[in-house]
């Protein structure tokens, strides 16, 4: 775990924040494309487990520091108890709020130990207010809010005629006549809220997306390994999380 002795630099707040990401980013992929991996880890036989994001953008599930005070703030203790014990959505819910808290509580605790004033605060918090949170990745909850804004139209206009149950999202060709670049900045605005499943990042008009036609949540296809070739012969995409929960069923 990376800690905040006197060995570090004073950071900014864009550091500060860098270091946020990566470590949202390992929590985000251990409760969505890695869940089946995590679930097993979490196992309720073992001692009080944590769930750490790490910044470069892994997880791991360890047990908390030994050192009192510990180098840093420590995740919720003993995520593992109530794995059995609560519905896996409620469970995989719970385990994301306290790593929205923690992921906080790191971060201001850097803006405390690196000197930060109010404005530096300031700042730090409205890039990380920017982002959706682990919860709202995790619940849909964010999907459901700009569900009006997903790339539907993009996609009926380009998924494959012949397997019309996936819904798959490409880049729009660009058409530089003004009616075009119009179109093009109306589907920027449409669909600027809409977040991938795996990773949380906003949608992009130039990356590939595809849709999952059970949870209906949204991916990059680098977040999924999904290859535009390889979605045309989809006829009905599951995404990671769905796929493990019918495994397991």
């Amino acid at each position: 775990m990376e800690g905040g002795g006197a060995a570090y630099n004073p950071r900014t707040p864009e550091e500060v924040f860098r270091d946020f990401r990566g470590r949202r980013a390992g929590i985000v992929k251990a409760l969505t494309t890695d869940m089946e991996k995590f679930y097993e880890l979490c196992d309720p036989e073992k001692e009080n487990l944590c769930l750490y994001g790490n910044p470069n953008e892994t997880w791991e599930v360890a047990l908390p520091a030994e050192e009192v005070p510990p180098e840093l703030p420590e995740p919720a203790l003993g995520i593992n108890f109530a794995r059995d014990g609560m519905d896996e959505k409620d469970w995989l819910s719970l385990v994301a709020v306290h790593s929205d808290s923690w992921l906080l509580a790191v971060a201001f605790y850097f803006g405390a130990r690196f000197g930060f004033d109010k404005e530096s605060r300031k700042r730090l918090f409205t890039m990380i207010n920017n982002l959706p949170t682990i919860y709202e990745v995790v619940t849909g909850t964010v999907k459901k809010q700009s569900k009006e804004k997903t790339p539907n139209s993009s996609s009926k206009s380009n998924k494959s005629s012949s397997k019309p149950q996936t819904e798959v999202s490409r880049a729009p060709q660009k058409d530089y006549d003004e009616s075009g670049e119009d179109e093009e900045e109306e589907d920027e605005d449409e669909h600027g809220n809409t977040l991938c499943g795996a990773c949380g990042d906003n949608y992009a008009s130039d990356e590939f997306w595809i849709c999952c036609d059970v949870c209906e949540r949204w991916f990059h296809g680098k977040c999924v390994k999904i290859t535009p070739a390889r979605a045309e012969h989809i006829k009905q995409y599951k995404c990671p999380a769905c796929s493990n929960k019918r495994a397991r069923a």
